[in-house]
């Protein structure tokens, strides 16, 4: 096992700021993957629940943002943290000749926030037939 897999991840806090809303943002982490039929994304979301989550696509633009109360944590001095509290968001570019848009699904399980992103049939793979002449 070499030291990167034990490695502590340090806090990743957005560069920019959400204008409507004061506060910090964070970034949650996410795992994409991407098949003939359509690209998924994962985002670690611990101890959010649905009604905290949206996810919306705007202008190729696929953003999920999560709204997280820090009230349940003030006054505690915590010895050691590596969860963010707060507010997060994250955007992927998604162009929308190559996905189709009506029928992205989200679904949350486990503090895991899973979005499908079904492909256009003009942007999934095809085989083309070889005639004999």
């Amino acid at each position: 096992m070499n030291t990167e897999e034990i490695a502590t991840k340090g806090k990743q806090e957005s560069k920019t700021q959400e204008g409507t809303r004061p506060g910090r943002w964070y970034v949650p982490d996410v795992d994409i993957l991407e098949d003939d039929d359509q690209l998924w994304l994962w985002a670690d979301v611990p101890g959010v629940s649905q009604d905290q989550i949206e996810v919306g696509i705007h202008d190729d633009v696929l953003t999920i943002e999560g709204h997280v109360s820090a009230k349940d944590y003030e006054g505690l001095s915590p010895a050691y943290t590596e969860y963010n509290v707060g507010n997060w968001v994250r955007r992927f570019t998604i162009p929308a000749a190559e996905f189709d848009p009506q029928h992205v699904s989200a679904k949350l399980t486990h503090g895991v926030l899973e979005v499908r992103l079904p492909k256009a049939e003009r942007a999934k793979p095809r085989r083309i037939p070889v005639a004999v002449g």
